[in-house]
């Protein structure tokens, strides 16, 4: 196989060990429009960043102070470069990232219709660096030692990234904290049944699943908030988190109910937004926080990433999440 792993230096993690929040799955670069309510046949200019939905949530990790790192794959091409410095910049760990010198890294577009339109165009090779990473790419201490472990189930939808993703759950066997975020992508799936098979099959090896509403239905067959709540929990998750948009989230385990409102910002670009909820629900679970703080902390910071036009670059601080939070109190 193909590939380098070069060196990080400067990047906080424990020891050479472990991390505490470790990503698996996508990377790649987004490239997204400076013009807003056009579609992409009118834009004349786009601003170049860092993106894939894990990679997201390692940065925003980092940004509320956590070593976080990210297993994925890059192409051997400027772009793969560009995601590795980028990944050092923002101080996350690149030591899982793989080089795959004949692939080409994913690029992503996206239009900009607020406040709830957002559509999004993969241009992703047959071969993509992060769905042709093998069971051999875990490092084995990484994926036991880190205090969260996130997954996609974008992750399950081709061979070799799913046996990957299942060798981690193994080797995680009950370490932790194991999270799966639903993060259905249709272009990636031949059908929604196929999804629902393959994440029900890992559900009994997680810890918390999160999603929004189309995402819980294609897993369980649920539309209804609290029906998909209980779905995921009787198929083996401690804590069903189902994001409501607009309505909020709501997050149900086997003795709490919690709902909370969204958090009320002009929205820019809302495709980073579950992203940064996805980092701030890391932060407040290594915080050891109630479910009812960890939520409200996680809308606020989505909604925050909302209010703007990057993903990565736009994962707030703790200071900025809570000051959002004390002008709606």
């Amino acid at each position: 196989m193909p590939h380098s792993s070069e060196a990080t230096g400067g990047v906080p993690v424990l020891g050479d060990g472990a991390p505490e929040v470790l990503t698996v799955g996508r990377s790649g670069v987004d490239l997204y429009p400076l013009q807003s309510g056009v579609g992409l046949e009118d834009v004349t200019s786009f601003g170049k960043f860092l993106g894939g939905s894990p990679t997201n949530v390692a940065v925003a990790a980092r940004r509320f102070g956590h070593a976080s790192a990210v297993l994925t794959g890059v192409g051997g091409d400027p772009f793969g470069r560009f995601v590795r410095r980028s990944l050092r910049e923002f101080g996350v760990d690149d030591r899982f990232v793989v080089t795959f010198a004949d692939l080409l890294t994913p690029v992503t577009f996206c239009e900009l219709f607020p406040p709830h339109d957002f559509p999004l165009f993969f241009y992703r090779p047959a071969a993509t660096p992060d769905l042709v990473l093998e069971p051999s790419c875990l490092d084995p201490a990484a994926v036991r030692g880190a205090r969260v472990l996130w997954l996609t189930a974008t992750g399950l939808s081709a061979e070799p990234s799913r046996a990957t993703h299942l060798a981690a759950l193994e080797l995680r066997a009950g370490a932790g904290t194991t999270v799966l975020d639903l993060d259905h992508r249709p272009s990636f799936w031949p059908d929604e049944q196929t999804a629902r098979e393959q994440v029900r099959a890992v559900l009994p090896q997680v810890d918390i699943a999160v999603g929004n509403l189309q995402e819980c239905r294609v897993a369980v067959g649920e539309s209804d908030p609290d029906a998909a709540a209980e779905a995921l929990l009787a198929a083996g998750v401690e804590v069903a988190v189902v994001k409501l948009g607009p309505d909020g989230v709501l997050a149900r385990s086997r003795d709490e109910r919690v709902e909370v409102p969204a958090t009320r910002v002009e929205v820019v670009n809302g495709l980073g937004a579950g992203d940064g909820f996805g980092g701030a629900l890391c932060h407040g679970l290594l915080s050891g926080w109630p479910l009812a703080r960890t939520l409200a902390f996680a809308s606020a910071a989505g909604a925050l990433v909302a209010s703007r036009l990057e993903c990565a670059a736009a994962m707030p601080t703790e200071a900025e999440v809570e000051a959002l939070l004390g002008r709606d109190r």
